[in-house]
């Protein structure tokens, strides 16, 4: 791997993101307060895409895609257990040559009717040129995680994305970059000591992506798959990777029975917290192409 490039690109990235670092760290705390209830949230994934999705036909010059996914698992009795996840996708194509996609997801646990987990991730990406086999890429994310004591974490940088190969709805992308991050704790001891005291962890990092989807069985069956890895460029015992697998049985064009598996992992965590979790949902996706 080029590192000393992705420093470069990285570093770039950092001095951008520190000149305006206080306004983009309000209006996040802002997003990600907890005067925003979950059923606001829900508003959001559900209405969102679809609101969006609405103002495209066939004239616009604006091209919208949008999906929701709408998983989780219930279970009442001696146990009181509900796990809710929904995950939002929109795409739109302002112009031939770029392309905007916005991925949110929403984990929310309970457990005895406590709340055991919150989780908010938004992945947004911007492609120039993305039917070539190479192209630019900017990307941002934003998250918080109640359970791993996350209050905040921003990410922004730049890399490219290389398409292995495109057969109609077939496809599978890589793709490499660097970023800047800033993570905000709300606790400052960890499992790993030397981070201590250290309630906000700013690092560089480079990300290897992999995406792919491939409809089987003469489009009976749909498997997707999503995941990154995530080190640090100046710590090696600062990582993290993502894996999200989904596998959909179609009911009609717009409607899907899926279900859903993401499993996460991060070096870094709060003392005592396990690294690693995993989540095994049930529902449905709806889309509107």
């Amino acid at each position: 791997m080029p590192v000393p490039v992705f420093q470069i690109a990285g570093f770039i990235t950092k001095r951008v993101v520190n000149s305006s670092q206080v306004q983009i760290k309000y209006l996040m705390k802002r997003v990600m307060s907890q005067r925003y209830s979950m059923g606001k949230v829900l508003c959001l994934f559900f209405f969102l895409p679809f609101g969006l999705s609405a103002y495209s036909d066939e004239s616009d010059t604006l091209a919208w895609k949008a999906g929701l996914d709408v998983t989780g698992f219930w279970q009442s009795g001696n146990v009181d257990t509900w796990i809710f996840r929904t995950q939002s996708d929109v795409s739109s194509k302002p112009g031939k040559k770029v392309i905007f996609r916005t991925k949110n997801s929403y984990i929310y646990q309970a457990f005895g009717k406590e709340k055991a987990d919150e989780d908010i991730l938004s992945l947004n990406f911007l492609n120039i040129g993305p039917d070539r086999r190479w192209s630019p890429l900017l990307l941002g994310f934003v998250s918080s995680n109640f359970r791993r004591e996350i209050d905040l974490r921003y990410l922004l940088g730049a890399g490219v994305t290389y398409q292995v190969f495109k057969r109609n709805d077939n496809f599978l992308k890589m793709a490499l970059s660097s970023e800047y991050e800033q993570t905000d704790f709300s606790m400052s001891t960890f499992n790993l000591s030397e981070y201590n005291g250290e309630s906000s962890i700013r690092t560089l990092r480079s990300t290897i992506w992999i995406n792919g989807k491939y409809h089987l069985l003469d489009k009976k069956m749909i498997l997707s798959h999503e995941s990154f890895f995530q080190p640090s460029l100046e710590r090696g015992n600062n990582y993290r990777w993502q894996a999200d697998i989904g596998l959909e049985l179609p009911i009609n064009k717009s409607i899907s029975f899926k279900i859903s598996y993401r499993h996460t992992f991060e070096s870094i965590v709060i003392a005592d917290q396990a690294r690693e979790d995993r989540f095994l949902t049930f529902g449905l996706s709806l889309k509107n192409y």
